[in-house]
């Protein structure tokens, strides 16, 4: 008995469809008659779309047995589609292949865009306009500075990768930049704290405040005044 085993068989083109099926379209190209060929040819059709009932909804779902039938019979069976026949050179088409920027970033915590804004203001006609513009993305630069750094940026700093990445373009009134306000966040242990120590450091300033007004407490709702010392 001679077993028939998946390795020794050829293998699928679209083995979601299965074997059978396969083998259905294989048996078409052995009908002489055209008219009977055609009519077993929609007979497959039909029992493809049985396989996959949920997809009829969606556009061109005839066009796309047709094609798969065709491509299953490897573009050699021969009857009459409905839709114009694909041929073996539209699907096995190479994609384009999709060009990329290759620029390379000098400053990547700034990003990309501050260097081309700072290009662009070397052509502006208007002075007041490019320095509202470099005080603003000095401002930017600082906190994504320190950011990056984890320590406060140096003015001089910045001031240099402005002139840098502007390619001296952009004239700059160092003196406006070094009294820029301090825009990066705060440090992690400057922040206020949550918990038992924030409590200490509450009552410890009450306490404080007590003595420096002479030991006297208050009591809230416009109570009675009461001197612990009397």
């Amino acid at each position: 008995m001679k077993k028939n085993y998946n390795y020794t068989r050829r293998k699928l083109y679209l083995p979601e469809y299965g074997r059978h099926i396969q083998e259905m379209i294989d048996s078409l190209s052995s009908i002489e008659d055209r008219r009977e060929r055609n009519r077993q040819a929609r007979a497959v059709i039909a029992v493809m779309g049985n396989l996959f009932p949920l997809l009829r909804d969606t556009a061109d779902y005839t066009h796309k047995l047709w094609d798969h039938m065709f491509i299953m019979s490897d573009f050699q069976l021969d009857v009459d589609s409905p839709y114009p026949r694909p041929s073996r050179q539209e699907l096995t088409a190479a994609p384009h292949r999709m060009p990329y920027a290759q620029s390379r970033i000098v400053h990547k915590h700034y990003g990309k865009y501050v260097g081309q804004m700072l290009r662009k203001l070397g052509a502006s006609s208007d002075p007041a306009a490019v320095a509202r513009t470099v005080d603003n993305l000095a401002r930017y630069m600082r906190a994504k500075s320190y950011e990056y750094n984890q320590e406060h940026p140096n003015n001089e700093v910045i001031i240099k990768d402005i002139k840098q990445m502007s390619e001296g373009a952009v004239r700059i009134d160092e003196a406006a930049l070094n009294n820029l306000r301090s825009d990066y966040k705060q440090h992690f242990s400057a922040r206020p704290q949550k918990g038992p120590q924030r409590q200490q450091r509450q009552q410890r300033g009450r306490s404080q405040h007590g003595q420096q007004h002479g030991g006297r407490n208050f009591q809230k709702n416009g109570g009675p005044r009461r001197n612990p010392q009397k």
